[in-house]
């Protein structure tokens, strides 16, 4: 049980900080960045279908 929580801390933690470069990077605005880290692997996704 162990093993699984750490490894979806793991997932969600690097899902936010993906979103956060990918956001800064096309937008340069720290509110963007931040909105998108919230929600994380679906603005991942997002970006990933609409670049």
């Amino acid at each position: 049980m162990s093993v699984t929580s750490h490894a979806t801390t793991a997932g969600i933690s690097f899902g936010a900080a993906l979103a956060i470069a990918i956001s800064w990077s096309a937008n340069k605005s720290i509110i963007w960045a931040i909105i998108h880290g919230v929600f994380s692997w679906l603005y991942v996704v997002y970006y990933a279908l609409t670049r």
